[in-house]
């Protein structure tokens, strides 16, 4: 198990700065996710700590030691790549032991390892069988179960689910957590799937861009983002914003009007703020209520029924988009008019000139 610290780490292509001095520790025995949209510098980011890319400014040090000039090999690292990295013509039991073999480890100690190995993973099984007669979640398994037998220090995982069924993402999000949670080893992951950071992280890390928007808790982030990007990457469906203007700002709450006339009331600090500023207001579907009567007119556009949930998708008078998640079922239909309920304490507010997100002054963590 290890400390991973990142130092104001850059990397540049030529002309072309693809991380942006980016600091964070990553503290022993933690499972930290990387999470953003394509193009945002999270593989980069995971090459660079694995030593497969340069380092072109700042400091990576693993349990205090500098290793920037360290050759991969040395670091004590494992990954796990989204494409397998399978040798095709040798059997599981084969793949599994290569890299062991590689650095001369003794039969005996290789033997130990990997039916270790498979036995956590539950692939014993298939230890005689070639990648391409097994299924892709038992692939991705032996995938894991190589990194797994070099018992490093941090395992690194580059999206290794994307090439997998939805219903077998499941399987595995639960299954790494799950090995998380035996071997305890401090763990890196990256992934753009916003549920998988949820439900696997110890430790979110959203970017944009080659540059950390936040860190934190995954129900830290989700809860009290410091932005609107955050607040709109993170949460499936994605927040509803409305944009709007400030009305009046206390430090106990302030008051925004939106392009229809219709006011809405945010439990936020209204520091800096003044009459008349542009914000943009935020409520995620869950919190959003929907009912005959007593508040804001929406009509349904349309309707998503789960069985056990709803999704209604509506329009303001003004012209914007809401989505609503509600529990059950609803005998509302498209084209029918509502009204949509804001709940100060779960509202969000954000500036109009640079999307910081007003501090909240209570803060609804529950449904």
């Amino acid at each position: 198990m290890a400390v991973v610290e990142l130092d104001n780490l850059v990397k540049d292509y030529g002309d072309v700065r693809a991380i942006h001095g980016v600091s964070l520790r990553i503290d022993d025995g933690e499972f930290c996710v990387f999470v953003g949209p394509s193009g945002c510098g999270k593989s980069t980011l995971l090459r660079m700590i694995a030593g497969l890319e340069d380092i072109s400014g700042g400091e990576l040090r693993i349990d205090g030691a500098r290793v920037n000039e360290q050759r991969a090999s040395e670091r004590g690292l494992a990954m796990v790549f989204q494409t397998y990295a399978l040798y095709p013509h040798m059997t599981v039991r084969e793949n599994l032991a290569f890299g062991l073999e590689n650095i001369k480890t003794p039969k005996d100690e290789i033997k130990r390892r990997v039916d270790d190995a498979a036995r956590m993973l539950q692939i014993e099984t298939y230890l005689d069988r070639r990648p391409k007669q097994l299924s892709g979640g038992q692939r991705q398994r032996v995938a894991i179960g190589r990194a797994v037998v070099r018992e490093p220090r941090v395992f690194l995982f580059d999206e290794p689910l994307s090439n997998l069924d939805a219903e077998l993402r499941v399987v595995m999000r639960g299954e790494i957590s799950s090995l998380h949670h035996r071997l305890g080893n401090t763990m890196i992951y990256v992934t753009h799937d916003q549920v998988e950071a949820m439900t696997m992280a110890d430790k979110i890390v959203v970017l944009r861009a080659g540059i950390i928007e936040q860190a934190g808790a995954p129900l830290d982030l989700y809860n009290r983002p410091v932005n609107q990007f955050v607040a709109g990457f993170l949460g499936s469906p994605r927040m509803n914003f409305i944009e709007v203007t400030v009305v009046s700002a206390e430090a106990s709450g302030v008051t925004v009007r939106d392009a229809a006339g219709n006011e809405y009331r945010a439990s936020v600090t209204g520091d800096g703020l003044a009459g008349g500023d542009a914000a943009t207001l935020g409520i995620r579907p869950e919190h959003l209520d929907i009912a005959e009567t007593g508040g804001h007119p929406v009509t349904v556009l349309s309707i998503e029924q789960l069985g056990g949930d709803s999704y209604l998708y509506c329009e303001t008078k003004a012209g914007t988009k809401l989505t609503a998640h509600l529990a059950g079922q609803t005998a509302l239909k498209r084209g029918d008019t509502a009204h949509a309920l804001f709940r100060p304490d779960f509202t969000h507010l954000f500036r109009g000139d640079n999307g910081l997100a007003l501090a909240r002054t209570v803060v609804g963590e529950a449904v």
